[in-house]
């Protein structure tokens, strides 16, 4: 075992082999992340990998980051650090295993077999056990490791996103077939008045994308960041340094009106899944943020047979553009043992709460009661 060894010191053959499919996991664009200084030292996450090899081979790794703050991570702690600064502990550094500033669920502990995968999660433990780091969160955790996770005493933590599925629609008429009246009249009339005003759409893979291209998009970026208080996390240089990496994994969403661009929206793929990442505007245009991030986005995934289109946490507003809540789940270590009590606690008291929000959620969904996105009988609640 290994601890902070740098990315760039592994291959990037090597850590992709253990790493998966999943375009955020690759060593190329937790690179972009590093290299672009997006994810530093500087920005309050500095990385510090732990790593498992044998023979010189590598056998497992954590993408592990040692925060002096709680921003871009998505799973909020912020009421954690107040009350541990009461309680009397400092809160930071804290140890986070995440891929920075991106919500997106997949594999965290990164292993060839389980004993690799145990002694990885031992060793991150240990970090939290000698007092070097309050906790341990381990965000946006999938499946069997997740439940890995809660067996090993972790606190488990839910949070809900919203997901499109596709269910073999032929086109966008066909999808918007299986809508309520009202709902469907929604829909229409929000693309309609668009059109209207001359404003169109058009969806570019990565690699037919200019620097102007990529200029403007974080034009669009920084814009609308900055419009609602919040903080643009990444720079130029990292989005040109991600849409190197991804290629054609890229797919950017620009509208313009009377040849004079509007908005850009961006989104990955894997061919099976397509993210919704990152959207902005230079002028504010009823119904463009709905027609960019989601309508675009529905179209390019029933046009190349796409399964999930993932819009991300927050916003009730999906649900009637035919996103469905969807669990997401994270795990805490918490150093403290009464505070992780607490803790415990606080989350046991949530995790009631979320169920209970996708119980509402799901009974406002758009979608006839003899048409679905997907198969009722296949819940979205996540144990």
């Amino acid at each position: 075992m290994r601890d902070d060894v740098p990315l760039a010191s592994i291959a990037a053959g090597a850590w992709d082999a253990i790493a998966g499919g999943q375009p955020f996991l690759r060593h190329a664009f937790l690179s972009a992340l590093h290299d672009s200084g997006c994810a530093s030292p500087a920005t309050g996450w500095t990385p510090s990998f732990l790593t498992a090899w044998r023979g010189g081979a590598l056998e497992g790794a954590i993408p592990l980051y040692a925060k002096a703050h709680s921003r871009g991570e998505y799973v909020f702690d912020w009421s954690w650090a107040a009350a541990y600064r009461r309680y009397g502990h400092r809160y930071y550094p804290k140890l986070v295993a995440a891929v920075p500033f991106t919500p997106v669920s997949g594999p965290r502990i990164l292993a060839t077999d389980a004993a690799v995968r145990r002694a990885l999660v031992d060793a991150a433990l240990a970090r939290v056990a000698d007092g070097s780091h309050s906790s341990l969160h381990v965000l946006f955790t999938a499946g069997g490791e997740a439940d890995e996770l809660d067996r090993r005493g972790l606190v488990p933590r839910r949070g809900v996103q919203f997901h499109w599925r596709n269910a073999g629609w032929g086109d966008f008429d066909e999808f918007l077939g299986s809508f309520s009246h009202d709902k469907r009249k929604k829909v229409r009339q929000d693309r309609r008045r668009l059109a209207a005003q001359g404003v169109g759409f058009e969806r570019r893979p990565g690699s037919t994308l200019t620097s102007g291209d990529w200029a403007f998009f974080v034009r669009c970026y920084e814009t609308t960041y900055r419009a609602h208080d919040a903080v643009p996390y990444l720079t130029r240089d990292c989005f040109e340094r991600i849409g190197a990496a991804l290629g054609d994994d890229i797919v950017m969403v620009l509208g313009s009106r009377a040849g004079r661009p509007l908005c850009a929206a961006l989104d990955v793929t894997d061919g099976r899944t397509l993210w919704g990442r990152y959207w902005g505007a230079v002028e504010p245009v009823p119904g463009l943020h709905f027609e960019a991030c989601y309508y675009q986005a529905i179209e390019h995934c029933l046009a190349h047979g796409i399964g999930v289109f993932e819009g991300g946490a927050q916003g009730a507003h999906k649900l009637a553009r035919g996103l469905d809540p969807v669990v997401t789940r994270s795990s805490h270590a918490i150093g403290d043992p009464a505070f992780a009590r607490a803790i415990a606690e606080a989350c046991a008291n949530e995790r009631a709460e979320v169920a209970q929000a996708v119980d509402e959620l799901e009974e406002a969904r758009p979608y006839k009661a003899a048409s679905a996105s997907i198969d009722r009988s296949t819940s979205f609640r996540q144990s």
